[in-house]
């Protein structure tokens, strides 16, 4: 077993590669197979006359589906593992995109979106646990800070290729073309994709974590039992991290669903409403990386405080952007200072904080606990935002989606005070412990 300074053997390191590509690759994949809906809503409008507030509750049903999957799959994959949870999930995702480019009927849109958002659920807790035991602690900002990267660089290709495809060939295309890439890159987690070192013969590269190097305290067995798993989920800080992580996806999917739709309301072309939407995604690439260098080197791993002084951020991008409400380019720019200030504590909840609290061996459960909770968000935005932009005229009420917007950036900065708290009181409970 490698030490935390000791050099890793040559077949580490290239199977660790490997883990790294494939498991980036996986979770752009997902996206590929989950986020055409959201640039298509206005061409569902067009040719079936379907209603704005309807074809938001299909995409509600996908993420309540989606967020009772975050739960059942934290258990599932801390039981069975992370292979089978991106095998599976996205081989039933890639199916399901198929039935959307082919069907006409609404029940079959929410049908099929119901199944692929319980299979869309597998992604991150088993891309989490997936290079869990693959990185070492002091190395696994640095690392996760990148690889999180991956769901921005899905979103901003899923936009690009399906925006593309929907300007030349249509709504139907833009399905057919993202699910190819989720096709190919399935094979390439099967050939690449595996749970731990010791699955290709290897020696470990992350040693045991002891008790007192966790905040939250579980069992480091193979397999859990549902109480263990439950008492894992109420957990003081794992239920903190996950109430603020409702604000941060409230806002996220906030945006990935609806800017393309608020664009477009806005007087500009479809296609060009999903180009534009790529500046929230591109601002938030540099932040994703910087974020995971921050916490191993300037905040000496404590997220929840990185996490605080982002939230400050996020407000004030929020700010610039009331101020541009009635120039759709210039909106668009500062939804890119709202990305640089959104995704670094995405990444940090979801990715390396998960990990961190609970160990290596609990990082696909603490990741399925925190983004089960946390799924709650994009299910209350969707429903929230389709009935205020139907009740509403267009200028009113893109307003009010940008003021609601603003008040769940103020709610996000105060719920991580309360984590710093929380973690706090954990890390002083622990050491009287010790």
């Amino acid at each position: 077993m490698a030490s935390e300074t000791e050099p890793l053997s040559r077949d580490q390191v290239a199977w660790r590669w490997r883990i790294l590509v494939s498991t980036y690759f996986a979770y752009a994949g997902y996206y590929f197979t989950r986020k055409v809906f959201g640039l298509i809503k206005t061409s569902l409008n067009d040719q079936f006359g379907w209603n704005i507030d309807s074809i938001a509750h299909i995409w509600t049903a996908f993420l309540v589906a989606y967020m009772v999957g975050q739960f059942l799959c934290g258990f599932i994959g801390r039981k069975w593992g992370p292979r089978v949870l991106l095998l599976g999930g996205l081989g039933v995702s890639i199916g399901c995109n198929v039935i959307f480019g082919i069907t006409n009927s609404y029940v079959t849109f929410m049908t099929f979106m119901i199944f692929n958002g319980l299979a869309q659920a597998s992604g991150w807790p088993g891309s989490v646990g997936g290079v869990a035991r693959w990185l070492r602690p002091l190395e696994r900002g640095r690392f996760m800070g990148v690889w999180s990267t991956s769901y921005i660089v899905g979103n901003i290709a899923v936009k690009m290729i399906g925006s593309t495809l929907l300007g030349l060939a249509g709504w139907r295309w833009s399905y057919f073309g993202c699910t190819l890439v989720s096709f190919l890159i399935w094979w390439l987690v099967y050939f690449w994709q595996r749970d731990k070192p010791e699955d290709v013969g290897l020696l470990p590269i992350v040693k045991p974590e002891t008790e007192d190097t966790r905040t939250v305290r579980a069992l480091t067995a193979d397999h859990v039992t549902a109480r263990e798993y439950l008492r894992l989920a109420f957990n003081p800080v794992i239920l903190a991290m996950g109430v603020s992580y409702f604000s941060i996806k409230f806002l996220r999917y906030a945006l990935d669903s609806w800017l393309p739709t608020i664009l477009a309301l806005m007087g500009v072309s479809k296609a060009t409403a999903g180009w534009y939407s790529i500046f929230f995604d591109i601002g938030g690439v540099i932040p994703a990386v910087l974020s995971g260098w921050a916490l191993d080197r300037i905040f000496k791993g404590n997220w929840a405080r990185l996490c605080f002084f982002m939230s400050l951020g996020l407000i004030f991008g929020y700010l610039c952007i009331l101020q541009f409400e009635h120039n759709p380019l210039g909106m668009a720019i500062c939804f890119g200072l709202v990305g640089f200030m959104i995704y670094g504590p995405d990444t940090m909840l979801s990715g390396a904080a998960s990990v961190h609290v609970a160990g290596n061996k609990n990082g696909v459960a603490v990741a399925g606990l925190v983004n089960g909770i946390g799924s709650l968000g994009p299910v209350v935005q969707e429903e929230m935002i389709g009935l205020i932009l139907k009740g509403q005229d267009k200028v009113a009420g893109i307003h009010s989606v940008n003021l609601l917007a603003l008040a769940m950036s103020v709610a996000f900065a105060l719920l991580m005070v309360v984590v710093m708290w929380r973690v706090s009181a954990a890390h002083k409970e622990n050491t009287k412990i010790r």
